[in-house]
């Protein structure tokens, strides 16, 4: 069983930083990409960043050049610094990831999508 699990989300003046940590547990070999996500009320869910399988990143124009992506191999954690922050960033963020995970007692692996439950930001003016 894998589970993901999101942490570090607070509550921060505008201007400030936080970073958020995304850490897969259980029998997992390897995050092969992850993306986070924010949904903050009444918006639908957006990509704000993200990690591809060749450990590429990617953000939104919305956080190009404030947030930053990183990752922890040996714990098998992403990481997502996030500078000079704005009220419009206060929202839900959740880290999807691609993880292969293998199972003790058939000796195999699978690779399968999870989501974590989320942790809330939120930045005040």
């Amino acid at each position: 069983q894998v589970r993901l699990v999101e942490s570090g989300g607070g509550l921060v003046q505008a201007g400030g930083s936080l970073r958020l940590s995304c850490e897969a547990s259980g029998n997992v070999f390897k995050i092969n990409s992850l993306d986070w996500y924010r949904q903050s009320p009444g918006k639908q869910r957006e990509l704000v960043a993200g990690l591809d399988s060749g450990g590429h990143t990617y953000y939104s124009d919305s956080v190009r050049g404030r947030f930053t992506l990183s990752r922890d191999s040996a714990k098998n954690a992403v990481y997502l610094e996030m500078n000079t922050l704005k009220p419009e960033d206060t929202a839900v963020y959740y880290c999807n990831a691609d993880v292969t995970s293998y199972s003790t007692g058939t000796f195999s692996s699978s690779i399968d999508q999870y989501w974590g439950q989320g942790t809330q930001v939120t930045v005040t003016s």
